[in-house]
């Protein structure tokens, strides 16, 4: 064999080998992602329970606040969309009984052609406890907050939402699963528990590392069969 097809063997096999790598990594980070999941699928199927018995590790357990939905200093969380519609979502505080920390009530989306401005009023319930799924509001956001006119969020976070509520909040929020009401916001769904796309990854990972196996193996072939063979005089 020449020197220039032995380069592009060792080649194919180094990407092959190195394919073959992502593909495990893949393979682990599902498996990983499986453990995560058996840890949610708990925390789901947990009963509810009321929002101060909530532990310290709260994300994503079933809790119920009750209190007085303090509608005149609602939020609204811009720029959200639903099935490619743009809205907003709408975050009640609620004032607890005995109890100076207002809990925020992400109650659902609505729909707004500008995804920013919505008709609060409308979209008012008339109910004093909720139910659903516990998240922690980030202590900072994500990216800066522009200014916004109004009560209006673009980015979620205790910061954001401390400095539009005359009254301290609690640092996880509650997503409303109740039944919506025929005027109510569309609640948000639940948290989803899925293995991703992982296993796919590994595969066309794989895939790839066969592929260039396969691809160094015809060249081999092509070569031995373009090899002139030595000839002797009669």
């Amino acid at each position: 064999m020449t020197r220039r097809l032995l380069s592009f063997i060792a080649l194919a096999v180094l990407l092959a080998a190195l394919f073959v790598g992502f593909g495990l990594w893949q393979l682990d980070r599902r498996a990983e992602r499986r453990a995560q999941n058996a840890g949610l699928t708990a925390r789901i199927a947990a009963p509810v329970i009321p929002f101060e018995r909530l532990p310290g590790d709260a994300s994503n357990r079933r809790a119920l606040v009750t209190g007085v939905p303090d509608f005149d200093n609602e939020i609204v969380f811009t720029g959200r969309s639903r099935n490619g519609s743009p809205g907003v979502y709408i975050l009640t505080p609620i004032r607890r009984p005995a109890n100076d920390t207002a809990v925020l009530v992400l109650r659902g989306w609505v729909y707004a052609p500008d995804a920013a401005t919505v008709d609060l009023a409308r979209w008012r319930e008339a109910r004093t406890a909720y139910s659903g799924y516990v998240n922690a509001l980030p202590a900072a956001p994500a990216r800066a907050n522009r200014p916004v006119a109004g009560r209006k969020l673009r980015s979620l976070s205790r910061s954001g939402v401390q400095a539009l509520l005359p009254y301290p909040v609690a640092s996880h929020y509650l997503v409303s699963q109740d039944t919506v009401a025929v005027a109510g916001p569309a609640r948000l769904p639940m948290v989803s528990v899925n293995d991703g796309r992982h296993l796919s990854y590994a595969i066309q990972w794989f895939a790839f590392a066969a592929i260039a196996l396969v691809g160094a193996g015809a060249v081999i072939v092509r070569a031995r069969t373009h090899e002139t063979p030595g000839s002797t005089d009669a």
